[in-house]
């Protein structure tokens, strides 16, 4: 199996395509590789086929005109909850204080329908780890590594005090600040949440 990014983002469009069968409704997926790397505290801090899931909620509610989130996205809140649970995802009952209803699990029903498919992912996921964490000084990355440009690579959400957030490649904003035009600090990457939550 590649364990190249492209090949990464292809079973993350095949795993959802195997949710929209199940739920037609679902708009494609644009851009799959936006979801490599990226992490969320609010919508799970680690790429895995729960938390595709999780963004097929949202890809649902966006669908439909609901109104899914609030505080910038980050409370999750019982429109949320109830498309999470058409989705085969359930949630303890009471809302966390700040992310709502963002920490849900896959039931053991979805965990059956989708197992082909969550081994699969769990397979890409495994050796796209396995390669990116070979990764040294001596792996040739092209022009863009030389010249200290973006290249193009994964983009994370960095966010400012006032809430407003930007999709940055991380060595760009390594580089120099960049800041918001709305309250004048700059954007940072915040922290994860770790998997203990």
């Amino acid at each position: 199996m590649s364990t190249t990014p492209p090949v990464l983002a292809a079973e993350l469009a095949q795993a959802w395509a195997d949710i929209q069968r199940h739920h037609p409704e679902l708009p494609d997926l644009a851009a799959p590789e936006s979801l490599i790397g990226e992490s969320s505290s609010a919508c799970g801090a680690e790429l895995s086929f729960e938390r595709l899931l999780h963004e097929a909620v949202h890809g649902i509610a966006a669908a439909r005109g609901v109104r899914d989130t609030s505080r910038a996205g980050r409370y999750h809140n019982r429109r949320f909850l109830a498309i999470a649970e058409e989705l085969g995802l359930d949630h303890p009952e009471e809302p966390h204080a700040s992310s709502g209803f963002s920490l849900v699990t896959l039931n053991p029903e979805a965990r059956r329908r989708y197992r082909p498919t969550i081994e699969r992912l769990q397979r890409a996921l495994k050796a796209h780890t396995v390669a990116t964490a070979a990764d040294t000084k001596r792996s040739f990355r092209g022009p863009a590594a030389r010249h200290g440009s973006s290249g193009g690579g994964v983009r994370v959400k960095a966010v400012c005090d006032c809430g407003r957030n930007v999709r940055v490649v991380p060595s760009v904003l390594a580089q120099a600040p960049i800041v918001c035009g709305g309250c004048g600090k700059p954007f940072r990457i915040p922290e994860t949440v770790g998997a203990a939550n």
